[in-house]
Parts: C-alpha cells; structure tokens; sequence
C-alpha cells in the first residue's frame, strides 16, 4: 500500500493522523513484509485510530473484530444460520432424502460471515483491526494464532477457504494482560504512549483547525499534567480534542482556571479524578 515511510506518514496526515518517524517506518515494514502489526499501549493514545487512518488513507474497507471476554469462535470467524437452516430442513422434510437436505443446508446461502472470514474472503484491499486482543480469553488468541499465521479458514463442511489477498492486519492492545509470545512472534511491534505537548498541539490544530496555535497549546499541556497526576483514567487523545471543540463552542479564547473548572468533565470522568485535579490545580 506504501512505497516509503515517507508516504506513509504523508498519507495519513492527509486523513489528519500525524505519526511520528518511528510509526510510519514500522508501518511501511509490516505492509511490505505483510506482516501483522502489534500495537501497544495505554487506552486513548490512537491505536485504534491508526487502524482506522490507514484504511482511509488507502481506500481500503475496514473490519474490525472488538474482542472483549467471552468472545468465541461464532462472533470471531463464522456461524451457521440455524434459524434458516431449520426452516430449510422443515421445508424438504418430506420431498427430499435427508442427504440432500443435509448438502444443502451447509451450503453459502446459511453460513454468516464473521470479521475474520469476511477479511479472508476479501478480494479488495482490506484492513482487519483487531481491537483489544487482550481483553479475550486464551482460546481466541490460539484461534488468531491459526488464522495469522496461514491466513486461511478450515470450513469442515465447506473446505478451507485462503486469503486470494492479504488483509493488512493491525492488533491493538492495552496491555492488561501479557499476550502469547507465540502471537507476539507473528507480528511486528509498535507502542504508543502519550504525545508530547508539542506533538499533541499540533494533533489538536490538524483535528480543529479553527482552534488558533495558543489555545491548542493550552490544551496540550494542560492535558500532560493532568497525565502526570495518580488519576483513574488519564484524558485520552480524542477527548484533548473534544476539550478544544468546547472551549469554541463556548467562546472561551483561553484555558484560565475558570475555563478548566468549568470544562474538567470533557477530559475527566471520575468523581475522585476531578477532585485530585482541582486540588493539584489550585481550582478548589
């Protein structure tokens, strides 16, 4: 999809996602190696945004399997439509021999397509994100495993069914969980912390561009020392975003105390969160 990381990190300012050398170089290797690639990191520093910004920047469709736990192998890779085939078996039961119906009931028309088979079976350029690999249980990574490695699908009643093309895999992770060094083997890795002030300035103005340079720099450091502080959850990158958006929106030129005092619950959203802040920030 890329010839250089020098494209690649111009292809996706193009869709507003600003990456730094290191990302853009890690992403050109997996797209010419057509290997996955594993993203770490704390929740909310754009993991799942490149993924996205990737897939825009190349026109390619995006699927993306949101793992959680108790995700199984029917909502990760195919089931049967047992509803349809039920019908089906009723409708022949007696007109038909049971071998018949029973070929038929397996057939393409009853089978529905999860995110990983539909990426598979992908002709077109495709980007499979798979979010949060480590919020699943051990049995779904060995089935990432299968599916990464090959590339292919074992249908029993359909055969096996390979990749004509390539998915350009992204496997996002918050590290609450250590992941298989057997998935870690398989894929290339990048982890993305928290920008810079200045990096995340400049994120802000790409994302707002009505914001001027003063007020988006307000933001920025003003989100890095919230991060710097004990909280529950540190502001995440998208909602630094938001937390400019309102401060147009209410047509506060500046981030003053009155401003963060009245705008906190845009960034923060914990009660102790808000309390630590407006006590660290002299705002009680």
């Amino acid at each position: 999809m890329f010839s250089s990381p020098d494209e690649v990190a111009r292809e996706l300012a193009g869709v507003q996602y600003l990456a730094d050398p290191a990302t853009a170089t890690t992403l050109f290797v997996a797209d010419s190696l057509q290997r996955p690639l594993l993203v770490e990191g704390p929740a909310g520093v754009g993991k799942t945004e490149l993924a996205k910004a990737v897939a825009a920047s190349t026109g390619a469709e995006l699927i993306r399997l949101q793992c959680y736990e108790g995700l199984d192998e029917a909502r990760a890779l195919y089931e049967w439509n047992y509803r349809k085939q039920l019908l089906r078996i009723q409708a022949g039961a007696e007109s038909e021999g049971w071998q018949q119906t029973h070929d038929d009931i397996f057939g393409e028309e009853f089978l529905l397509s999860r995110p990983l088979l539909s990426a598979i079976r992908r002709d077109g350029p495709t980007v499979l994100l798979i979010d949060e690999a480590d919020k699943t249980d051990v049995e779904v990574e060995a089935l990432l495993l299968e599916v990464l490695a090959e590339f292919q699908v074992t249908i029993p009643e359909l055969g096996t069914v390979t990749a004509t093309r390539r998915p350009f895999v992204v496997v996002t992770s918050n590290a609450t969980r250590e992941l298989s060094e057997a998935l870690k083997r398989r894929c290339l890795y990048l982890y993305l912390d928290y920008p810079t002030p200045e990096r995340e300035r400049d994120i802000i103005r790409a994302q707002v561009p009505e914001v001027d340079e003063a007020l988006a720099e307000q933001v920025a450091r003003t989100a890095a020392t919230l991060r710097a502080m004990e909280l529950k959850k540190a502001p995440s990158i998208a909602e630094t975003i938001d937390w400019a958006r309102t401060l147009l929106a209410l047509g506060r030129p500046e981030l003053d105390e009155d401003a963060i005092a009245a705008t906190l619950g845009v960034v923060l959203k914990h009660r102790s969160d808000h309390e630590r802040a407006a006590k660290e920030l002299g705002l009680a």
